[in-house]
C-alpha cells in the first residue's frame, strides 16, 4: 500500500472513530447532547454540525431517540449558540471581536479575512442573511454576529435564525437517519443536501434583492 493509501485509510478510521464517540455519547446523554454540541456549533466553537446531527439520527433509526427530537434538540440548540454571539457582539461590540480574532482566531479557525467576508454578506443582504447564513458553509456558525453589532430586532433575529437551524437540521437528521449505517451513501448525500441547501439560499437571495428593488422602485413612483 503506498503512502498516500495509508493516510487515507487513517483519515477514514479516525473518522470512524469520531462517529463511535458521539452515537456513545448520544446514547448516554440523548437529546440534551445534541442541544449542548449544536449550541456549542453556533458560537466560534468549531464543532462541525455534520458530525452531530447525523450519529444522532442513526440512533433514531434503530428506535433509541426519535427524529423529530434529535432535529428540534438540535434546531434550538443551534438558537441558544447564536443567541449567545449575538449578546456577546452587542455587548463588547465590533473592535473587541477583531481584537480576540487577531489574536485567538487561529484557535477557533477563524482569520480576520473570513470574518470580514461574513460582515460584507451581512451588510450586502440586510437581515435576511441571519436566516440565510444559517444554511452555508463557514457563515453559519457566525452570522449572528454581525446580527449584534447591528442591534437587530431580537424577534427577528430569533425568528430568521430558528428557521434557518430548523432546515439544516431536517437536511442533517434525514441523512443521518436514512443513511447513517452506509459511510458512503450518507457522505454523498449529505453533499447532495448541502448544495441543495446552497441553491435554495442562492434563490432566496435573488428572491429577496429583487423585491426588495420593486419596492424601492415602487416607493420612488
Amino acid at each position: 500500500m503506498d503512502f498516500t493509501g495509508k493516510i487515507r485509510d487513517m483519515i477514514v478510521e479516525f473518522a470512524r472513530e469520531i462517529v463511535n464517540y458521539f452515537l456513545l455519547f448520544f446514547q448516554k446523554s440523548g437529546y440534551l447532547g445534541v442541544f449542548f454540541l449544536m449550541a456549542l456549533e453556533s458560537t466560534i466553537v468549531p464543532i462541525p454540525s455534520e458530525i452531530v446531527v447525523p450519529p444522532a439520527a442513526y440512533l433514531a433509526s434503530k428506535g433509541e431517540l426519535s427524529l423529530w427530537g434529535v432535529i428540534l434538540a438540535g434546531t434550538f440548540g443551534s438558537l441558544a449558540g447564536a443567541l449567545l454571539n449575538y449578546y456577546l457582539a452587542l455587548k463588547f461590540g465590533r473592535p473587541a471581536f477583531l481584537r480576540f480574532i487577531k489574536r485567538y482566531g487561529q484557535y477557533v479557525l477563524l482569520t480576520e479575512a473570513s470574518f470580514l467576508k461574513m460582515e460584507g454578506f451581512w451588510h450586502n443582504h440586510g437581515h435576511i442573511s441571519t436566516f440565510v447564513g444559517r444554511l452555508l458553509p463557514g457563515l453559519r456558525h457566525v452570522i449572528s454576529i454581525p446580527a449584534g453589532f447591528a442591534r437587530m430586532a431580537l424577534g427577528l433575529f430569533c425568528f430568521y435564525t430558528t428557521v434557518g437551524a430548523f432546515i439544516w437540521c431536517t437536511v442533517l437528521g434525514i441523512c443521518g437517519y436514512y443513511f447513517g449505517k452506509n459511510e458512503a451513501l450518507l457522505k454523498e448525500y449529505l453533499a447532495k443536501g448541502s448544495w441543495g441547501v446552497i441553491l435554495l439560499s442562492l434563490f432566496i437571495i435573488a428572491l429577496y434583492v429583487f423585491l426588495k428593488v420593486k419596492i424601492t422602485k415602487g416607493k420612488k413612483r
